[in-house]
């Protein structure tokens, strides 16, 4: 092998590059089921136990902290979210970080490709738990006006199990704040489950 020549050829990378997308498209036909119905079960729990949750849910419920995907004309409302007129540092949401390993929550706004879908995935997966997802508009959600396009992933859900959905084309930074407010008060249901 010499040095600066790539092993695949491009004919072979693309090959290669949609063959994974193909893969992922397949695995991808139902939607991820909601990751709430262990809120349902039979409280099980101490009274000490109850206590801690709710100290850790208090300081979860008031230092989410956000990572934007930006994906399509929504995250122009997402980013409108966080400016002065609608503060939503009030939220203990000062800043959008940047990196997934930083945050928790993770706003999905707009049209989620099939091509972009891995890349979805894996930044989902870098995030530390416990971890929330919104899907912001109606594109995140069921792909909305692109959703028959053999390139566009009819809902967020189907790569990553959604906590919010946020409705709207696109939903104006108050949706958003109301969709926070609701994961908030998802937070604050939040319980340890009883080991076996």
């Amino acid at each position: 092998m010499e040095i600066g020549k790539p092993d695949l050829s491009l004919r072979e990378f693309d090959l290669e590059e949609g063959r994974q997308i193909e893969e992922l498209i397949a695995r991808s036909q139902q939607p991820i089921k909601d990751p709430d119905e262990w809120l349902d079960s039979g409280l099980r729990q101490n009274v000490f136990m109850t206590s801690i949750a709710k100290v850790l849910n208090w300081g979860r419920h008031y230092s989410t902290w956000p990572f934007g995907s930006g994906l399509a004309c929504c995250a122009m409302e997402m980013v409108a979210t966080a400016s002065s007129r609608f503060d939503i540092t009030r939220f203990g949401m000062d800043v959008f970080r940047a990196s997934p390993r930083q945050a928790d929550l993770f706003i999905v706004a707009g049209t989620l490709t099939w091509k972009m879908a891995p890349a979805v995935r894996r930044l989902y997966d870098q995030m530390a738990e416990p971890k929330w997802v919104i899907a912001m508009g109606a594109c995140a959600i069921s792909g909305g006006t692109f959703a028959h396009s053999y390139s566009v992933v009819p809902g967020v859900n189907r790569i990553i199990p959604v906590d919010v959905y946020v409705p709207g084309c696109p939903p104006r930074p108050e949706a958003l704040i109301y969709g926070v407010m609701m994961l908030h008060k998802k937070i604050d249901k939040r319980r340890f489950r009883q080991q076996d």
